[in-house]
């Protein structure tokens, strides 16, 4: 491939993950068809760094205006929420709702169809939001939470792709069969960007906490998807993107000093 052909292939490749996972407008969007997502998967990290700067952006914004860290990690969180169109909280809510109130794999399957939202997924969605919120305020200072937020997005999206390759579909015609398999290509790709950017923004040995932390998630998710419902679904994806996100900021908290 040449050098331009190079890097058309990854224009498009960005353009169709950031059109995926987010409502950001595009001026030369590219109609997203089946297996797109799969073969742009190696981007959802830089998507996910992207996703995390508009939020460190905002709350920068907020706490130069003299407002109170709570408020500013309160406003920055929805800042994200309003990028990626709540994307990955609706499929943790549809999980939390199929997982615990299906007793079967078919009820499961059509409780995470439903476009209603019950008990279990309000309750997920609920600790999802209390929990990032809590730990950016507790991070505090500017320069620390705008590298945990992008850390936590960035990596949090980079182990979708090896999610969608080796967890099979629960179902053959849901978001997650109709995304593709990403390709062994995509997958290393992706981990490391992920790797990456935890080194460069949290240093080696919160990277490396965050790491085996994220890969236990990992493990766990996918056990537990094909245990619920035979494999994964979009709304799984969300799920585990998730709760990545979560534990990334958790271990910010823990290792990140504040620096005002």
């Amino acid at each position: 491939m040449t050098t331009g052909g190079w890097l058309s292939s990854l224009a498009r490749d960005l353009n169709i993950s950031i059109a995926f996972c987010t409502r950001l407008p595009l001026a030369h969007s590219t109609p997203i068809e089946s297996g797109d997502v799969a073969r742009a998967s190696w981007a959802l990290p830089i998507v996910g760094a992207l996703v995390g700067g508009i939020g460190a952006l905002v709350y920068g914004i907020v706490l130069g205006m003299g407002l109170p860290p709570m408020l500013a990690a309160a406003l920055a969180l929805a800042a994200t929420l309003v990028t990626t169109g709540c994307l990955h909280e609706d499929g943790l809510a549809d999980t939390a709702d199929g997982f615990g109130g299906g007793r079967y794999r078919e009820r499961k399957l059509e409780i995470m169809r439903d476009s209603g939202l019950g008990t279990f997924g309000g309750c997920a969605l609920v600790m999802s939001l209390i929990t990032r919120w809590a730990a950016v305020a507790a991070i505090a200072g500017p320069m620390p939470v705008a590298l945990a937020l992008i850390a936590a997005h960035a990596s949090a999206r980079a182990a979708l792709p090896a999610f969608m390759r080796f967890v099979p579909p629960a179902r053959p015609d849901g978001l997650s069969a109709q995304a593709g398999q990403p390709s062994q290509r995509c997958v290393v790709t992706a981990a490391l960007l992920g790797v990456a950017v935890l080194g460069i923004t949290l240093g080696l040995a919160a990277a490396m906490v965050g790491v085996v932390l994220a890969a236990s998630a990992w493990f766990f998710m996918a056990w537990l998807s094909v245990r619920q419902i035979g494999g994964q679904t979009g709304d799984v994806l969300g799920a585990l993107e998730q709760i990545n996100e979560i534990v990334i900021l958790l271990t910010a908290v823990a290792l990140l000093k504040a620096q005002p």
